[in-house]
């Protein structure tokens, strides 16, 4: 047993980037274990036979498996400061958020531009297809234009706090960010509001990840992008 968590991750999973966000905003001590997704460990597949990441072990030893579930596990560890809401409506907005992005968003865009620009890269090195890239980017712009929209309306995605929709989103347009696919200079509220993430000490461990042989863009670590 130790007083620490372990967090099995890849420096590029969205998933395992929301973890790390809440376990800095709550002030949780940790390790990490660096997976390659595609290539699990026989330590990641014994705390979880899927190999899915992320996993978090906790400090008696027991493994906690998919993302939302972690979230919100470590939101009832450390409740202060709370990150899922005061109301049973803005909970359910929250999750609502979540939802979206951890599931749809990730699969409309996230999952294809990671396979086409990251695994292909560093496993098989065949050329990215095309054609998934641009419809991945295509419905990108719709995500994009749905969260500008939030933020010209509400000080943080679920309300007027900082909430585990905000991290989970700033971690995901982070790992995009990496690869340059965002042009921040068409959603003005929406970069507004990443920079405010972005610039919180929870943050400043991401912007140091690297990818050995991608270079990240010019506004991944600039906090006046």
């Amino acid at each position: 047993m130790t007083d620490r968590y372990i967090l099995y991750h890849h420096a590029l999973c969205p998933f395992s980037r929301t973890v790390r966000l809440i376990l800095r905003e709550k002030g949780l001590a940790y390790a990490l274990i660096t997976e390659l997704p595609w290539k699990p460990s026989e330590a990641l597949l014994k705390h979880n036979p899927l190999g899915d990441l992320p996993v978090l072990v906790e400090p008696a030893e027991h493994a906690l498996c998919i993302p939302q579930a972690i979230y919100e596990y470590l939101n009832e560890v450390k409740p202060t400061p709370n990150l899922l809401g005061e109301t049973l409506l803005g909970r359910a907005e929250i999750r609502r958020l979540i939802g979206l992005f951890d599931t749809f968003f990730y699969r409309d865009v996230m999952r294809p531009l990671l396979d086409e620009r990251l695994v292909k890269s560093l496993t098989t090195g065949a050329d990215p297809d095309s054609r998934r890239i641009r419809i991945a980017r295509d419905n990108l712009k719709k995500y994009l234009t749905y969260i500008n929209w939030l933020t010209e309306r509400r000080s943080y995605l679920g309300g007027r706090h900082l909430s585990l929709a905000d991290l989970c989103i700033a971690a995901h347009l982070s790992v995009l960010d990496y690869f340059g696919e965002i042009p921040w200079e068409n959603y003005t509220d929406l970069k507004i509001w990443y920079a405010k993430i972005k610039s919180r000490p929870s943050f400043s461990a991401l912007l140091q990840d690297r990818i050995a042989g991608i270079i990240p863009s010019e506004s991944y670590t600039n906090l006046d992008f």
